[in-house]
């Protein structure tokens, strides 16, 4: 009997972690997302924050990820979890200094990670000293913005009939200026900037200079496709809802216009070498419409929401695939894959089981191009759904009760819950005290402390496939190829490794590809998948994802 596939000493240790070389280290890289106030807490206030990152980084250099992405940890009233932000180009005092941003990108590249900051461009915090004075009656200040006059007698009703992303109108009436609306696509306390001011423009050039000046490596860029809104700001009809965004065509999402602001970023990214890179977060109806951001003149990755949005179904998963791979070799860009990120149900709970979820994590890192973990994938941790309703912090949940509050819209805290650390211990090792949303009892037994040195363990899963994906010449930025495969079965090869993944709920036989590697079912070693199996045959277990050397 052979050990357990994902025994991790069945893979070679590489020597060091030094860092992807540049140019072009993103085309194959896997970039861990850090929530900062779920991460880890230093200083026992029950939010996580960089110095809480900073120790914890040894954890990811150890994972196997090539680089960090950070929520944003700018100061902010905390409207919407830091993503209404109030001065950009300083640190909240709850999270840290600019000096702990400093010593994390120190560490971090001294480890052989890069770092990437999140931008929130197409808003403010309602806290902003720009928006403090339009609401004064600043016309300048007013002009950054979106401001307009209401429909209706005395202009008592919204401009038009947007609707907000988190539920209810986009507008807001402006305190004091009867009639006047300012428009917020996303919570109140998160003004639109109106891009087509050339001081907005100016702003985010500087913001981003002095970022790059520090050391980060690149920017992931919040609504990167919601900045530029059509002329005129037309109506769009009762049937179509904002919240469905990505999933049709919509006068303030996705518009042409936005195309040259991610030119200019691009141009200044390139003035600081060939290594520092955009990653735009472009929900858009078509995989065509997304390469859109990735030309070779404008932002190096986007996220692949539509890979994100596909279910447990083998063909609807290899058509997702063959779209992507095509729209982005079409602009001579890498394609990306995520199965979680901090605005959706958890991929344990959205796929329905760890099993699914285990095997989702191989298949996409088996992929051409590169990957994105958030934090807690590599634990098998699941969605908490049971939240009371004082813990919650997501707008969407209080703003829309009843309807996306118990749907999508309302379950983005479930996904933000503080990771376990430890087994056990009044936060699990998140910090020295509680924590600002509540853990599960549960999570003792999910925590890294756990999880460590288990091969069967999730965490060890993940610590392994990196470990391959690193090793072997094949993985990363190379050519796929689809072989035959039984119904519910997709199977491709790399250059040396093939991939089968089984989204059946039982086995299915097929013949043997090469030797074993590694398999997302713990307990499945080559002698088990013999067993039982015709002549030359091989019992690909249910709801797994295998790799083979070829």
């Amino acid at each position: 009997m052979t050990q357990p596939a994902t025994t991790r000493a069945t893979v070679p240790a590489p020597a060091g972690r030094p860092p992807r070389s540049a140019p072009g280290w993103w085309r194959d890289a896997v970039i861990y997302q850090v929530y900062v106030r779920s991460f880890a807490d230093s200083d026992g206030d029950g939010t996580g924050d960089l110095p809480g990152v900073r120790q914890r980084l040894p954890h990811l250099a150890a994972l196997g990820v090539d680089a960090v992405w950070l929520t944003p940890f700018y100061p902010s009233p905390q409207a919407d979890g830091g993503y209404d932000v109030s001065d950009h180009r300083s640190v909240d005092p709850r999270l840290g200094e600019l000096s702990d941003v400093r010593a994390l990108v120190t560490e971090a590249h001294a480890l052989g990670l890069r770092v990437l900051l999140d931008i929130v461009p197409n808003h403010t915090s309602d806290r902003h000293p720009w928006f403090r004075r339009a609401l004064a009656g600043d016309p300048a200040a007013r002009a950054r913005y979106h401001f307009r006059t209401g429909r209706g007698e005395r202009g008592a009703l919204p401009p038009n009939d947007w609707e907000s992303v988190f539920g209810g109108p986009a507008w807001s009436p402006v305190p004091g200026a009867p009639g006047l609306w300012y428009l917020h696509l996303f919570a109140p306390q998160q003004p639109d900037l109106d891009w087509r001011h050339p001081r907005v423009h100016e702003e985010f050039a500087s913001v981003l200079r002095f970022w790059l000046d520090l050391g980060v490596d690149g920017f992931r860029f919040d609504v990167a496709h919601g900045m530029v809104k059509a002329d005129g700001l037309p109506d769009i009809g009762a049937a179509r809802q904002a919240r469905l965004i990505g999933a049709q065509e919509l006068p303030f999402f996705d518009q042409d216009g936005v195309h040259e602001i991610h030119r200019g970023w691009r141009r200044l990214l390139e003035s600081y070498g060939p290594d520092r890179i955009g990653v735009a977060e472009a929900w858009t109806p078509t995989a065509e419409r997304t390469a859109r951001y990735v030309r070779a003149d404008e932002l190096h990755q986007a996220f692949n929401f539509h890979f994100l949005q596909t279910g447990w179904e083998a063909g609807e998963l290899r058509q997702v695939i063959e779209e992507s791979l095509a729209a982005t070799a079409g602009v001579g860009a890498p394609s990306t894959w995520v199965l979680s990120h901090h605005d959706v149900v958890r991929a344990r709970t959205r796929l329905g089981s760890l099993a699914r979820a285990r095997a989702a994590a191989l298949l996409m890192l088996a992929l051409p191009g590169s990957a994105y973990l958030y934090q807690g994938e590599e634990l098998g941790l699941p969605e908490v759904a049971e939240l009371p309703r004082a813990a919650r912090r997501d707008p969407a949940f209080h703003r829309a009760p009843g309807t996306a509050a118990e749907g999508e819209q309302g379950m983005r805290d479930g996904c933000r819950v503080p990771l376990p650390w430890e087994s056990d211990g009044p936060s699990f090792g998140f910090g020295p005290g509680g924590s600002w949303l509540p853990q599960p009892a549960a999570w003792g037994a999910l925590s890294v402390r756990a999880q460590t040195g288990d091969p069967l363990s999730t965490l060890e899963l993940y610590r392994t496939a990196l470990q391959l994906r690193r090793l072997l010449p094949g993985l990363g930025d190379s050519a796929m190829e689809w072989l035959p495969a039984p119904a519910g079965v997709l199977a491709f090869s790399r250059p040396g490794l093939v991939c089968l993944l089984n989204t059946r709920d039982e086995a299915v036989c097929t013949a043997a590809p090469g030797e074993l590697l590694l398999c997302s079912v713990p307990e499945e070693s080559r002698d088990a998948m013999e067993a039982g199996a015709p002549a030359d045959q091989l019992r690909i277990p249910a709801n797994s994802c295998t790799w083979w050397a070829a």
